[in-house]
């Protein structure tokens, strides 16, 4: 599997290079979102933007990954999604439990905003 990590403070972004998510690729993609969250990275970008094409399996991973920022008290968002992987994620109905944005710009805005409300939560306690 081919694929570029860019850690910062905050958050984590994977670059998936790779046409397919399928289930040649997810065993690694798996190990690399566990192998992040348990460095203590609680936020990562997953950019999709090379990923022509996805199957279960693609979605299979995708959702460990939200489930290991989830329980970490984290986020996890998708950027760069092409049509055919949009479609199936909405067909999946995956689209009201993924955090999915355009671009990772998006996603990096994202994440900060979020880290900010979880900060403003605790304060309130």
């Amino acid at each position: 599997m081919k694929f570029t990590v860019d850690k910062h403070e905050k958050y984590v972004l994977i670059k998936l290079n790779e046409s397919k998510l399928n289930s040649l690729v997810t065993p690694q993609l798996k190990s690399e979102l566990i192998l992040t969250n348990t460095e203590g990275q609680r936020n990562i970008i997953l950019d999709l933007s090379q990923v022509k094409f996805a199957d279960s399996s693609g979605l299979s991973s995708l959702l460990v990954g939200h489930r290991l920022c989830k329980n970490s008290t984290g986020s996890f968002i998708l950027c760069g999604l092409n049509d055919a992987v949009s479609r199936l994620i909405t067909i999946s109905q995956l689209d009201s439990v993924l955090s999915i944005v355009p671009t990772c710009e998006e996603g990096i805005d994202l994440i900060f905003m979020e880290e900010i409300e979880r900060e403003l939560k605790k304060e309130v306690k």
